[in-house]
């Protein structure tokens, strides 16, 4: 398998086959993330690719889902995905989906004809980093797009029949601002239909810019249990149904819900621990994480 540089799928992909078809990303100016710095975009070639494939059909031949890892793979084009993601097919006879991760400016240049056609060969789950669906906060976090973006693109998708997954991220308002990102978020998330969303807390890392400005003291961080309260803002003011995972490393307490139905059980949850636990063993915990790789 040609796997370089960094190989990344969300915990939700754990079953799924791994292929890469991207190294790197395509943007790099998230404010929070220094994930794939060093390492340059680039597409693998189809050569590349279709050994891969001949590789995981010695091996998975039955596989029905396959993840292409990459920061955002479906930066590539109608044509170029369109090409991958039938070869995957020969390939794999059992596939019925392949999953990417994706940016909101990687579905701008796509027609809902194209994502229509995508999503009929297979492409159906990406997993999309809105971080937030507050303007501020976009723009605090360095996203380049505003809310309205996101509505307008993942309309696309909800009109194509893509399966999509959100990103929320707590304590990314910074200090006080977690009331505002959570409702303003929830609002544009109630407009839209994300089978899940996943929720991280922002930890940050040296080599990123966030980490940078809070030396400065431009940006102060939130309080941990000012981030436990944020979740529990963002939980009550979604009315979808939807699946809510908050259980990757960078949360102090993981819990997840199936949402409407498990709200105000975790909601509970969160109030015991702000109510029972220290503000400084939060904080301990914090500063004790490394990465937030498995």
């Amino acid at each position: 398998m040609h796997f370089t540089g960094r190989t990344w799928r969300p915990h939700y992909e754990a079953n799924s086959v791994i292929i890469q078809a991207t190294s790197g990303c395509t943007y790099k100016k998230c404010r929070f993330c220094n994930l794939y710095k060093e390492e340059p975009f680039c597409m693998h070639s189809i050569e590349e690719f279709e050994e891969d494939l001949e590789e995981i059909k010695r091996y998975e031949p039955y596989a029905r889902r396959i993840f292409w890892t990459g920061a955002n793979p479906f930066a590539m084009s109608y044509d170029n995905l369109k090409l991958r993601a039938l070869l995957a097919r020969d390939y794999l006879i059992k596939c019925q989906t392949m999953a990417v991760f994706a940016s909101i400016r990687d579905i701008r240049d796509k027609e809902v004809w194209q994502l229509k056609k995508l999503r009929a060969m297979g492409i159906n789950g990406l997993s999309i980093g809105t971080e937030s669906g507050d303007d501020e906060t976009l723009a605090l976090a360095g996203k380049g797009y505003r809310a309205k973006e996101i509505l307008e693109q993942c309309r696309k998708l909800d009109e194509a029949g893509i399966e999509y997954y959100f990103v929320y991220m707590t304590g990314l308002a910074g200090k006080d601002g977690g009331y505002g990102n959570a409702v303003r978020s929830a609002k544009l998330f109630n407009q839209l239909n994300p089978r899940f969303i996943s929720v991280d807390s922002l930890t940050l890392f040296q080599g990123t810019e966030l980490w940078d400005m809070e030396r400065k003291g431009i940006f102060a961080q939130a309080g941990e249990k000012e981030r436990l309260r944020e979740l529990q803002v963002f939980i009550r003011n979604l009315r979808i149904r939807t699946h809510l995972f908050a259980d990757s490393k960078s949360n102090f307490y993981p819990v997840s819900a199936y949402l409407p139905r498990d709200r105000e059980k975790v909601v509970s949850q969160l109030q015991y621990i702000i109510e029972t636990v220290d503000e400084r063993e939060m904080e301990a915990y914090r500063r004790g994480l490394k990465t937030l790789g498995v």
